[in-house]
């Protein structure tokens, strides 16, 4: 069996999606025998987490899975190897570096479940 890192894109529909596109991209470990296996255990896998809920205001929320945008092998694990990538552009770097500073003091304070709750 091999592993690989794959990228699962959902949808996030808020009412009746009169709002500005929300995607969520998951980066997923999946082990699998082929790129094939994997891609397919990664869709199969995507499916079964698309929910329906209704939020705080009564909205339906959907969670709409899109499809797997990027699959990698990984040939073995090396200590600090880079898995992911993604420059950000910020219009208020101050508000993204508090985010992130915040976040970091949440991790080393061992309060990782209260990272969602940060806007």
């Amino acid at each position: 069996m091999n592993w690989y890192l794959t990228k699962m894109v959902f949808r996030i529909v808020c009412g009746d999606g009169n709002h500005t596109a929300q995607f969520d991209e998951q980066l997923r470990l999946i082990s699998a025998g082929s790129k094939e296996e994997a891609f397919h255990k990664a869709q199969v896998l995507g499916g079964k987490e698309e929910e329906m809920f209704f939020n705080r205001n009564q909205q339906l929320v959907q969670w709409q899975f899109i499809s797997i945008s990027e699959l990698y092998q990984l040939n073995e694990l090396v200590d600090g190897a880079e898995m992911y990538s993604r420059i950000e552009e910020k219009e208020n770097a101050e508000s993204y570096l508090h985010i992130i500073y915040k976040k970091a003091e949440q991790i080393r304070f061992g309060h990782t479940l209260e990272i969602l709750n940060l806007t």
